[in-house]
């Protein structure tokens, strides 16, 4: 795609409704294929493919790491990129499509194949693939903030009409496919066909959602380079703390987070015995962001984004002990903790959004090029490493605890895996976070000065006379 036309300069105009509503929308659509396989991927291919919990997170390790990679070239394409439509605003309707065909082959082809091994090999090529389709569309979007506004405001709003996007999104999936789940244990046949027909009618609504992302999004921060080069791009990276900061930081919290999602749907339906209280579970521990995402702009203008990230951290550590010591016989006393992990993780991952914005200023304020693309795409590598690393670690624990998949009942080895792979595991790695994210330099003074001098060197360049 070849440059035609910069952004204009309107960074100052309140963004409306419909931009707030389009960015949302756009997260949902996201979310049709990435919470999809988050949440349910593995007890597709343990229980209806027929692979072991080790094989399957062998599988989430190498291809989560590959999806990694493929977000920097994700990245390197949408810096190098320029439209009449913008620099984002394409990929949401060349790539959205493939995203969610690819996402109702992931949980379809694998299946198709009597030997384990065809099977294997099925999903990794449709995993595979949906990755790097994925990373096209989803560069692009998570970069596409720091496009739409530089007002620091609008920045942590856009941020909470993201994940409410997601939460809407997941809560759905939860009353959508844990009843299929409940239903068709001990039929893989049965849930086989299920799944073809829910993602598929997925594939559509997703598509209706990135086409009102497309005509809803505006990209208003004006840049001095509108095609960016290699050097520039990766130039950008090299001193930028901030953003490594955030990045490991933001590896150890979403390993933590990822290990929890994936073993959930196990939680409910082998610890406390019922596959439909994963519903229960999912309204309570993602629906947190109805109520999180409304005070956020509040919370960041009372104590700033640093302190409010470490504060939510410290909520997770909380409810994760609480998770895996909480007795199976007494589910409310789980749940009321799946409630306490939801608010952790709905403003960390609120934040995380609205910290990564802000790490495009300060690589912009240093070398004098602005690079979204990259900056998101290295960001985005970490939580594809977190994904990786956390779905990894929670399926090789219950492996090792003997989980076998389609079993009726599983051993007390097993459930005490699930429980800590829960909570105790995603414990650890918020500890971890909270110890790097403790040195993050940027406070919300430093940023406004990094805004006000970018801005100044940009106009004292346009007032200097032409050579």
């Amino acid at each position: 795609m070849s440059a035609t036309i910069a952004a204009p300069a309107t960074t100052t105009r309140k963004l409306g409704a419909a931009q707030f509503l389009g960015y949302a929308a756009g997260d949902a659509a996201n979310n049709l294929a990435f919470s999809m396989t988050s949440f349910f991927l593995l007890i597709y291919y343990t229980d209806v493919v027929g692979l072991s919990a080790a094989a399957a997170g062998t599988l989430f390790l190498v291809i989560r790491v590959w999806d990694g990679f493929a977000d920097v070239f994700a990245g390197r394409v949408v810096d190098r990129t320029m439209t009449r439509w913008g620099k984002f605003r394409p990929f949401f309707i060349f790539a959205g499509p493939p995203v969610l065909l690819l996402s109702v082959a992931t949980f379809t082809v694998p299946g198709l194949f009597d030997s384990h091994g065809a099977s294997l090999v099925a999903a990794y090529l449709t995993y595979g693939l949906l990755g790097l389709a994925y990373s096209l569309v989803n560069i692009p979007y998570g970069s596409l903030a720091a496009a739409m506004t530089q007002r620091p405001d609008e920045r942590a709003k856009l941020a909470s009409f993201r994940m409410i996007g997601t939460a809407v999104t997941t809560i759905m999936l939860a009353l959508v496919v844990s009843p299929q789940i409940q239903q068709y244990r001990g039929d893989p046949d049965g849930f086989q066909r299920s799944l073809l027909i829910t993602t598929a009618i997925f594939a559509v609504i997703g598509l209706a959602l990135y086409l009102f992302l497309f005509s809803t999004a505006r990209e208003a921060v004006q840049r001095d380079v509108a095609q960016v080069s290699a050097r520039q791009s990766f130039g950008t990276l090299r001193g930028n703390k901030p953003l490594i900061m955030l990045c490991l930081s933001s590896l150890a919290f979403l390993t933590a987070l990822f290990s929890l999602q994936t073993v959930q749907v196990y939680y409910a339906r082998d610890v406390l015995g019922n596959a439909n209280l994963l519903t229960a579970l999912t309204v309570l521990s993602v629906g947190a962001i109805f109520v999180v995402a409304p005070l956020m702009p509040r919370i960041v203008r009372a104590i700033g984004k640093k302190r409010a990230f470490l504060s939510f951290g410290a909520v997770g550590l909380l409810a994760g002990v609480g998770i895996s010591v909480s007795p199976p016989s007494t589910p409310w006393v789980s749940m009321t903790f799946f409630a306490i992990m939801g608010i952790s993780t709905a403003g960390i991952n609120t934040l995380m959004w609205a910290l990564e914005a802000d790490t495009v200023e300060y690589g912009e304020w240093r070398t004098g090029v602005r690079t979204e693309g990259i900056t998101y795409a290295l960001f985005s590598f970490t939580r594809k490493l977190g994904q990786a690393v956390g779905g990894a670690v929670a399926a090789f624990a219950i492996a090792l605890g003997g989980y076998v998949g389609g079993a009726a009942t599983q051993s007390q080895g097993a459930l005490d895996a699930i429980r800590y792979a829960s909570g105790f595991i995603p414990v650890v790695f918020i500890v971890i976070g909270m110890v790097i994210f403790f040195r993050y330099p940027l406070t919300e003074r430093t940023f406004a000065t990094m805004v006000a001098e970018t801005q100044a060197r940009r106009l004292a360049a346009a007032a200097r006379p032409a050579p």
